[in-house]
């Protein structure tokens, strides 16, 4: 079954990211699941954001580089992956496809990202 990380719940993304390590320490050995788990967030962390957001808000255009030859926005995301509660500023293209942060930080709970997402700007 193939199942997006922006189609599950809260609970299930969890599992996506134990999942994801169990996976890895199968194909790379015992211990080394959690590192490898760890460099591919860190490599692709705006596409993982992105696709573990919950909620989102548009916040305006971001101004395209000369060679961009599209229009980016910038959009604040609020979401939980790897059990943690996240807000975070990603620039995005018109067909909703990330193409890097601005910011991120992460919250204990999901009220305090709540909070902290209401005033992104």
């Amino acid at each position: 079954m193939f199942q997006t990380i922006g189609a599950a719940s809260a609970k299930e993304k969890d599992h996506v990211m134990a999942t994801l390590v169990a996976g890895l320490e199968i194909e790379f050995g015992r211990g080394a699941g959690e590192a490898l788990a760890a460099r591919f967030l860190e490599a692709e962390e705006s596409d993982f954001l992105w696709d573990a957001r919950v909620s989102e808000r548009w916040l305006g255009a971001y101004p395209a580089q000369d060679e961009e030859n599209f229009e980016l926005d910038r959009v604040a995301i609020m979401g939980r992956l790897d059990g943690r509660w996240f807000v975070a500023v990603s620039i995005v293209d018109g067909d909703g496809n990330p193409h890097g942060l601005m910011g991120q930080r992460e919250f204990g709970s999901e009220r305090a990202a709540r909070e902290a997402f209401a005033v992104t700007h």
